[in-house]
């Protein structure tokens, strides 16, 4: 669907009180800018075409009909004669839909460069990423993509895309806003809050993004790769593709958003029943800064794909996938692909004592220690060494640990959990131990004296 304009050149004659009618066909758009956010169903849109006008009142005719424009955000501003270019109205006739009408009135005749902006539903995009592992998983290839997807009833030719990551308060849809039948809900036109608010709405986004025209990008050339140049613009950040785009109606378009070789990662194994069951979780992390080679700009949140390279031919294994949320410049990131079946913790309840009892006035027992002596299996039956963290979490708070053999240190995670990290060459296994003892009752008071 292509938006409907006509332009009529009118000689002499009032604006409204048509009488002989020249029809001047409109041409094609010199360039089109979209900036579309993420966060609501937005988009700014902003045409530059090439008008031919006569001495006098001219009117130009816009119809939005079967498209998601927003007719209250409507505004036409002339790019050349600005002087001798009086935009005197935009009105609403009467018994139509969908329809507007521009009176303006020229000193010049001839070519003028206009610009047409206006707010738009039904252009979206998300980011979307693809994570490829070298063999040794110590590094990782980061590919990230957007898919800009268009159902705004519109086509856009050769159009410069701007994306946005931010947050924007609307207090209509600009759906709804062009789903009715009249401009303002109302067969009578009136131009007042509404009116104004359309275009309060637009004209801040255009202030908070500093959106400049002349800044568009109109190149023809072949492009062996598209770029994303990206920018902090207040709350917002701003993504736009270099070059143009055409993105039909009801057609999407992935396109590059950049893409680096070498990632620094970290592969962790995390084995937690209280959380994660029996089964062990495999998780990927890596920051968003220069170490990591990256840390340029935030990373919108999406989905990221994993596979690992495991040969010289680039033969691919699939790893898992994981959604994550935006990623500030110098924030970590740790991605869930699930449980795996190559890495197994099995820990074995050996050993279960009672001991140190305590007796009030009356006989009764008041107080004692429980021990539980636990044996934990590791394997790994990858072909690559691997790192597992194991936690171990309690009923208790009140509780001194020991272990059987030579591990390395636990770590205190909080109050009633604790953690071990173990590294596993290739296709090896591993085995420990640990004494658990928890004071009951009375007892609590000893444990308070170990604890100072």
């Amino acid at each position: 669907m292509k938006r409907r304009f006509a332009f009529f050149a009118i000689l002499g004659l009032a604006a409204c009180a048509y009488g002989k009618v020249d029809l001047v066909t409109l041409p094609v758009r010199d360039a089109v800018q979209l900036t579309i956010y993420n966060s609501a169903d937005l988009t700014l849109a902003r045409e530059r075409r090439t008008l031919t006008f006569a001495e006098g009142a001219n009117a130009l005719q816009f119809s939005w009909a079967n498209t998601l424009s927003d007719p209250t955000s409507l505004e036409m501003l002339p790019r050349g004669h600005a002087a001798e270019i009086d935009i005197a109205e935009l009105v609403f006739p009467p018994r139509t839909r969908n329809l507007g009408l521009w009176n303006i009135n020229s000193e010049v005749s001839g070519k003028v460069p206009v610009e047409i902006s206006y707010l738009t539903s039904g252009l979206s995009w998300r980011a979307f990423y693809m994570g490829t592992l070298a063999p040794d998983e110590k590094t990782m290839r980061l590919q990230a993509y957007v898919r800009v997807t268009n159902n705004s009833g519109e086509d856009y030719e050769n159009a410069q895309v701007r994306l946005i990551v931010g947050k924007v308060h609307l207090l209509d849809e600009i759906a709804q806003l062009a789903r009715r039948p009249h401009a303002y809900g109302s067969p009578i036109q009136r131009v007042g809050d509404d009116w104004l608010a359309g275009r309060a709405v637009k004209k801040e986004l255009e202030v908070r993004l500093n959106l400049e025209y002349d800044a568009m990008a109109v190149c023809d050339a072949p492009m062996d790769a598209k770029q994303i140049i990206k920018e902090g613009l207040s709350e917002y950040f701003l993504y736009t593709i270099e070059g143009t785009e055409t993105i039909p109606n009801g057609y999407s378009k992935r396109l590059l958003s950049f893409e680096v070789d070498d990632v620094p990662v970290v592969n962790l194994y995390k084995f937690e029943e209280d959380q994660y069951g029996a089964e062990v979780v495999r998780f990927l992390s890596f920051a968003n800064d220069a170490d990591h080679e990256l840390g340029e700009t935030p990373i919108p949140g999406g989905v990221l794909k994993a596979y690992r390279r495991v040969d010289d031919q680039r033969h691919l294994s699939y790893v898992g996938e994981s959604a994550f949320k935006y990623i500030p410049v110098g924030e970590d990131v740790e991605l869930n692909f699930g449980p795996v079946r190559d890495v197994v913790v099995e820990p074995t309840l050996m050993n279960f004592a009672t001991d140190n009892y305590r007796f009030d006035r009356k006989g009764n027992v008041a107080g004692w220690d429980e021990q539980r002596t636990f044996e934990v299996k590791v394997r790994n039956t990858r072909d690559v060494p691997i790192q597992v963290e194991i936690r171990r979490n309690f009923e208790t708070s009140y509780w001194t640990l020991t272990q059987g053999n030579d591990i390395g240190a636990f770590e205190t995670v909080d109050v009633d959990t604790v953690k071990f990290t173990l590294t596993l060459p290739a296709r090896s296994q591993k085995t420990f131990e640990y004494t658990l003892t928890t004071y009951e009752g009375t007892r609590r008071e000893a444990w308070k004296r170990l604890a100072r």
